[in-house]
């Protein structure tokens, strides 16, 4: 069974009380989901989500640019160790800011065998972006990770954990081994995650966590931690089915992602076919059978060409809980994306002149990837091609087993000679785009090298623009994370507010 948005069934209201929530959105980026969005959501009564991806460069990074309102320190006042706190402080807090054109301080990269401070690093910026989306209110925070940033996984998620957050959310692989880990991580236990290592049997490697260790107290010093839900981001009812019949591995429930949704997708099932803008073709093939999915018994939420009032109904009617949209919140006031950018992106919308195609070449991870064709960015060909290929951050790259045995780390985003002298095919390296430095830039926070080389930006959306239209055509000067909850609650008889703008509102915003 397929659906579209233009279905139109006539749907009951949530009743009241009900935890499931109709909207959850998107974890978009590097801090495009920031925890300003989520809680923004959160607090309209569904499921704000913050990235997790990457969040110890958030962190440090913000710190370093001074963190003028003082919100990192707040978050960073309540964690349960305030010496961990306080190194991280120490090392990345410049009074003031840094200095016009000064580089960012270099980060720990992701390995096997972190350091402790990388470690602390994650389990802080988890920590901080959490605590802040929750902070004085009682609504539902989520957090979303990629599967493919293994080696990050276990600190992160326990940082989450510790600042309460409700669901984990993940994509861009098959999570099989994220039930068991917040199990374990709910009850301060030793953790040993299976990272997938080039040249090395399955299980071969592990990223491990000790909790106590790390943090160097008894569980009878820290806090009870909520066990959190788990959603696993697929996109195909037989990956779904394969998650569900082992309870060992059962999430407690699926987004169900099409291809036109933003970020990632999963690549095109059989023979690879490209378009004339060379864009991977999908098919029937690749639209997940929801009949089978609702089968399963678990809540599932429907993701790509579903942000419409009328494709909430439609997908309610399809018996999902609701639907995951990212598009119109990234273009939200709340949205993380620099200010100029997200102002240039409504105005392509406005003009009509916005574009986004899948580009099955720019992620280093293989997957298609959504990009938003701007002037000046990484989108165009000679401007990724004029980028000096460097990979100092490392959130992407894959372990590999050296000739001597040892485990090494590849890019195929990296320099290119780097890259084939440790193994790799010099052809995977074509037309690759470096997103760790790419999606910092998103958030204003890229980096700013000592030849005056300044990291540009790569934004990525969903393919269907038509939700973010139409609320372009209500809300004329831009809209909020709220009015986007209100209207597409509004075909559900919950919250039909925004029908219009009038102007005193319009230029309030």
């Amino acid at each position: 069974m397929t659906i579209t948005s233009s279905t139109l069934p006539s749907v009951a209201p949530d009743p009241p009380g009900a935890r499931l929530p109709s909207i959850v959105q998107g974890g978009m980026g590097v801090a495009v989901s920031s925890w300003r969005l989520a809680r923004a959501v959160s607090t309209a009564g569904q499921l704000g989500v913050v990235s997790g991806t990457a969040l110890d460069l958030v962190l440090a990074r913000r710190l370093q640019d001074g963190d003028p309102e003082g919100d990192a320190r707040r978050a960073l006042a309540a964690f349960p160790v305030p010496e961990i706190a306080e190194r991280v402080l120490a090392r990345y807090l410049r009074p003031g800011g840094r200095a016009p054109g000064r580089p960012y301080l270099p980060l720990p990269r992701l390995a096997l065998r972190p350091s402790a401070l990388a470690q602390e690093l994650t389990v802080l910026g988890s920590f901080v972006e959490v605590w802040l989306a929750k902070e004085g209110h009682d609504g539902l925070v989520g957090i979303n990770f990629l599967e493919k940033v293994q080696m990050a996984t276990p600190t992160a998620a326990y940082g989450a954990m510790l600042a309460g957050v409700d669901h984990v959310l993940m994509g861009a692989g098959i999570p099989r081994d994220i039930p068991r880990l917040l199990d374990a991580l709910a009850r301060h236990e030793p953790v040993h995650l299976p990272v997938d290592v080039t040249g090395a049997p399955a299980g071969t490697y592990t990223a491990d966590l000790d909790p106590l260790a790390l943090l160097g107290r008894s569980e009878a010093r820290l806090p009870d931690l909520l066990r959190p839900t788990f959603l696993a981001i697929v996109s195909a009812d037989v990956l779904a089915t394969y998650l569900a019949r082992d309870p060992g591995i059962r999430p407690d429930g699926f987004v169900i992602e099409g291809p036109s949704a933003g970020g990632h997708n999963a690549p095109p099932r059989g023979r690879p076919v490209l378009d004339d803008l060379g864009q991977p073709v999908f098919g029937p093939r690749d639209l997940a059978d929801l009949t089978r999915v609702a089968a399963l018994g678990l809540p599932f939420w429907l993701a790509g060409s579903f942000g419409t009032p009328q494709g909430l109904a439609a997908a309610r009617a399809a018996g999902a809980a609701g639907v995951q949209v990212g598009t119109a919140f990234a273009l939200s006031a709340e949205s993380g994306l620099e200010a100029s950018l997200r102002l240039r992106l409504l105005d392509g919308l406005r003009s009509g002149t916005l574009e986004v195609r899948t580009d099955p070449l720019a992620s280093p991870t293989g997957f298609p990837f959504k990009v938003v064709q701007l002037p000046g960015t990484l989108s165009e060909p000679a401007v990724r091609a004029a980028r000096p290929r460097l990979c100092d951050l490392g959130y992407l790259r894959t372990p590999y087993v050296r000739e001597s045995g040892s485990v090494g780390y590849l890019c195929p985003a990296e320099p290119v000679h780097t890259y084939v002298r440790k193994g790799g095919a010099e052809e995977d390296t074509v037309g690759r785009a470096c997103l760790c430095n790419a999606l910092s830039a998103d958030v204003g926070l890229g980096q700013e090298r000592a030849d005056g080389y300044a990291e540009l930006p790569l934004v990525t959306l969903g393919t269907d623009l038509e939700g973010a239209r139409r609320l372009l055509e209500a809300r004329p000067a831009g809209w909020s994370a709220r009015d986007v909850v209100a209207w597409l609650l509004s075909s559900l008889g919950q919250d039909p507010s925004l029908t219009s703008a009038p102007a005193a509102e319009a230029a309030r915003r």
